[in-house]
């Protein structure tokens, strides 16, 4: 594991489970995923649960996040998106949760899979559709129809709008899951050539400094790209559920 950055994303079954030719397989990925919900959950009903009138430092944490989302919806979907203020937390929470996980030596990033994050977005994706629908019906189509275009265009641009919403999945999750697997890899590396380097003697130990220290800013900057694509991913979501609420707009 030391000598492959590649090796800290493989997937290894810990309760085989298979039905048919269908592999239902307890992974450590799956493992990490239930300790990602448990762990949001259980610090958001610990830092709740006795609830007072002046928060503490926990306490203080919590409604700062839930501030941060609402706030976060209002803006990009209006106070009607408040009503999704379930879904985009809980989404936010669970990628900054597992993203925050990751970096801890020798746990699973569950965000470094495209297949994880994938299944996120559409969600997303699919939220969107199921409620735009209901709630406009056939009207939804208007998302694809931007206001003010000369009736001439209309199928041109109507055409890049549906190739622009079908990548939406795409987008949002190739996002996290290459930020998250390529700064693992650089970290992985940087972190490689200081033990590698370490074993050449003295002079290897003089040379390990600089990779040591690289190593150092890269465990800081992935901290905050571990926030940052969370913050982007809930982002986005917002944006995409305003285009259910408001089709025409």
């Amino acid at each position: 594991m030391a000598d492959d950055p590649i090796s800290q994303f493989q997937i290894s079954r810990l309760v085989p489970i298979e039905i048919g030719n269908l592999d239902f397989s307890f992974t450590n990925s799956s493992l990490f995923m239930v300790a990602t919900v448990a762990a949001a959950g259980g610090f958001l009903f610990l830092t709740t649960a006795n609830r007072g009138l002046v928060p503490g430092r926990m306490q203080s944490i919590s409604e700062m996040s839930y501030e941060f989302i609402a706030n976060m919806l209002r803006e990009g979907a209006g106070t009607q998106g408040m009503r999704f203020f379930p879904l985009v937390f809980s989404l936010f929470m669970f990628v900054l949760v597992a993203n925050l996980m990751g970096m801890v030596p020798y746990f699973f990033t569950v965000t470094s899979h495209i297949i994880v994050t994938f299944a996120l977005a559409m969600l997303v994706i699919g939220t969107v559709i199921v409620y735009g629908f209901m709630k406009h019906g056939i009207g939804f189509l208007k998302l694809f129809v931007p206001h003010g275009v000369p009736p001439l265009i209309v199928p041109l641009v109507s055409a890049i709008e549906v190739i622009s919403f079908l990548s939406r999945p795409i987008s949002l999750s190739v996002r996290l899951f290459a930020n998250m697997l390529a700064g693992h890899i650089t970290l992985k590396v940087f972190a490689g050539f200081v033990t590698s380097m370490s074993a050449l003697g003295a002079l290897g130990v003089v040379g390990s400094i600089l990779p040591l220290l690289m190593t150092i800013a890269l465990t800081g900057l992935e901290f905050l790209v571990s926030f940052l694509q969370a913050y982007v991913f809930a982002v986005l979501t917002c944006m995409y559920l305003n285009d259910a609420l408001h089709p025409g707009h």
